[in-house]
């Protein structure tokens, strides 16, 4: 039962240290749990079970209805209220908080009273564990304080290239840049899971002496925490910011991509070839470029004179065309002049409306292109216009690549940014899931039932519509390789299941070089074990940026006949796996489960599963342990105490709790399959 505790006073004791301590007032309200002093509101309410979503603002009541990733109503809850001993508590499930006299904040697991986080003030005297220190005009820049516990492990907060999987000790920026995808959702082994529910611009640090959050600048605080193992935690988050959809049957297998397929002529030439060699394809894509200018969203009729042809005759080959879409607009293309006089286009506080510099056609020098709003639910309907009239009513172009949307400013100053949604600093990391959603709804309007985008960049919420992402824009040497592997952890653990990278890296890569030959291998066989599978890069010899651009051959033939073999056979592979990694997929759809899973996330208590950064569960029943190092022909795996696994390959089986080592040619990658799931891993 909730106990009415309508302007109940708080008492109990505080620390005569402080500067003017606060006794503040604590009340229910809506069923949430108020605590007010010093101008301060702190609202905790339920938000689905074994959680809590806590908002606090420095001025007056909180605020409905600001820019977050939580879904307008969260699942219904039961929960508890009551006032004692000069103390608030609220509890939902597994989860109590308890607010102190002051508004200090504790977490605690309701079995036993423990904490599992805990605010924590910044000095005796001033600041405590909240600072708003003003930026004009209701705006602070906010800061929020926890303490720091010994030996907590934390993962998540989206992907980054700095190669840790787990973060503490790390200080992140929280800013979308190619390759640098802000996420602000944490999985810590003390039994929690937290959003940072805020795209302000800013950052995280996971000190050793406490972890910090800070928003540049914004109106309010705002977070989500739930009590539970991680698997609970994803399951818990998805549920209150959206899950992904289904993955339709044709995503699952092989996607070949290259910068660039120049022409109708060269794309359809790939395609064909892979049919003429028997190889599985399911999706090709037309890259940047094809387009008249930047920002007109429409084939070159020079270069692409039947698309619907081109369409038809990919269906007759069972191949997806993915067509790639940028958001930024060239002053050349068609759509600039009315999209700037209706106020489509991120804006500026100085300046022009321009936000990069970038090449076009017809001009022998870059133009300064702007970016359409996409936090604007007029700029989305006038993009999603243009894109259905020039791609999906008259050529049936349903699979977008959506590029450079994090969005790609040059430079990157997003204090000069005002967006239909706010300030830049308030709403900035907002972008990249509000371009989805305009596909998303998109579709959905038009009758399709199937949604997927390829993203550059994500935020929390962006895999509600349908947005796989991968890794940007990365080097091409096994140092990167393992560099993904956490990357592509940390995402799962952001709640985005679909994820992938380029394969081969991007950034250069030789075909002809055997060194390179070597790297493309070993990152097949992880991209064939990767939640998607897509072939990209930008490979030697390559060509200034421009219009006419293309690089080096990349498909599975380029790489001369020992190479290309062991690439045939794990797209082979990949097609035998596609009804397993299809059941995989419906339970990200239907529980909010990742694809890529740390071993933790199966097995929380074996203590040695959580620091293992360099292998992983592909679903369930497949532990995947990557080649990672040049020239190696062994590998030692760590398999989790509690299952008997049985090295795919061979058949020979191992108790888990240990280490083993296993051979690792260059045509296999270990792979173990666990409790004798029987998966079509051997031909």
């Amino acid at each position: 039962m909730n106990q009415p505790a309508e302007n109940q006073s708080a008492e109990g004791a505080v620390s005569l240290a402080q500067s003017s301590p606060t006794l503040g007032t604590f009340r229910e309200r809506d069923g949430a749990l108020e605590w007010s002093g010093r101008q301060e509101t702190v609202r905790v309410e339920p938000w689905g079970p074994d959680a809590v979503r806590v908002r606090a603002r420095l001025g007056g009541p909180v605020l409905e209805a600001l820019p977050g990733a939580l879904l307008d109503e969260p699942p219904s809850t039961s929960y508890t209220v009551k006032f004692e001993d000069g103390q608030g508590q609220l509890t939902v499930g597994a989860l109590t908080v308890c607010v102190s006299a002051e508004g200090q904040l504790r977490f605690v697991r309701t079995a036993d009273g423990t904490d599992i986080l805990a605010e924590e003030r910044a000095h005796f005297w001033w600041p405590g564990a909240r600072l708003y220190t003003p930026t004009g005009n209701g705006h602070h820049r906010l800061e929020q304080r926890f303490a720091a516990y010994e030996g907590e492990k934390l993962y998540g907060l989206g992907q980054h290239q700095h190669g840790l999987f787990d973060q503490k000790g790390a200080v992140l920026d929280l800013v979308q840049r190619n390759a640098e995808v802000s996420v602000p959702v944490l999985v810590s082994s003390r039994g929690y899971t937290f959003l940072w529910n805020n795209p302000a611009i800013g950052r995280v640090e996971l000190a050793g002496n406490g972890t910090r959050w800070v928003a540049d600048s914004a109106r309010q605080l705002d977070y989500w925490i739930t009590a539970g193992t991680p698997a609970d935690g994803q399951r818990r988050y998805s549920a209150v910011t959206g899950r992904t959809p289904m993955l339709p049957a044709w995503a699952a297998g092989f996607w070949q991509c290259k910068l660039r397929y120049r022409t109708q002529d060269e794309l359809l030439g790939v395609a064909r070839e892979y049919r003429r060699r028997g190889l599985p394809l399911s999706a090709i894509v037309c890259d940047f470029f094809h387009w008249t200018h930047l920002g007109d969203w429409k084939f070159d009729p020079a270069e692409w004179p039947d698309p619907a042809a081109m369409r038809r005759e990919l269906a007759e080959l069972g191949v997806k065309l993915v067509v790639s879409v940028w958001p930024s607009v060239s002053p050349l293309s068609e759509n600039h002049h009315l999209m700037e006089q209706r106020g489509y286009f991120i804006g500026t506080e100085y300046g022009p409306m321009a936000h990069a510099d970038w090449p076009d056609k017809e001009v022998a020098s870059t133009v300064q292109v702007a970016f359409y709003d996409a936090t604007n639910p007029q700029a989305r309907d006038f993009l999603w216009s243009r894109v259905k009239d020039n791609y999906l009513d008259p050529y049936g172009i349903t699979a977008f690549w959506l590029d450079a949307c994090e969005p790609e400013l040059k430079p990157g100053f997003q204090e000069n940014l005002r967006y239909h949604g706010g300030p830049g600093l308030e709403v900035g990391n907002l972008y990249p899931r509000e371009n989805a959603r305009t596909f998303y709804e998109g579709l959905l309007a038009a009758g399709e039932s199937e949604v997927v985008t390829l993203n550059r960049s994500a935020w929390a919420g962006s895999q509600r519509y349908g947005a796989a992402l991968w890794s940007g824009d990365i080097g091409t040497d096994f140092a990167t390789l393992r560099r993904q592997i956490a990357a592509g952890l940390n995402t799962a653990l952001s709640g985005i299941p679909w994820w992938n990278t380029d394969i081969g890296g991007f950034h250069g890569g030789d075909p002809d070089d055997p060194a390179y030959r070597e790297v493309m291998v070993r990152w097949f066989q992880f991209g064939t074990l990767s939640p998607l599978m897509r072939l990209h890069g930008f490979r030697d010899p390559g060509m200034p940026l421009g219009p006419d651009m293309t690089g080096g051959p990349n498909e599975v033939w380029s790489y001369g006949e020992e190479a290309g073999a062991i690439l045939e056979k794990y797209l082979r592979l990949r097609e035998r796996l596609k009804p397993y990694v299809l059941k995989v997929m419906r339970e990200a759809h239907e529980e909010g489960l990742p694809v890529l899973r740390p071993l933790f996330l199966e097995f929380p208590d074996d203590p040695a599963a959580w620091p293992v950064d360099d292998a992983y569960l592909f679903g369930p029943d497949l532990l995947v342990a990557p080649v990672l190092t040049a020239g190696a022909t062994a590998r030692t795996a760590y398999l989790p105490a509690g299952s008997l696994w049985t090295d795919a390959w061979t058949g020979e089986t191992y108790e888990g709790g240990s280490a083993v080592t296993v051979d690792a040619p260059l045509d296999r990658i270990p792979l173990f399959l666990r409790d004798g799931a029987r998966l079509p891993v051997a031909e």
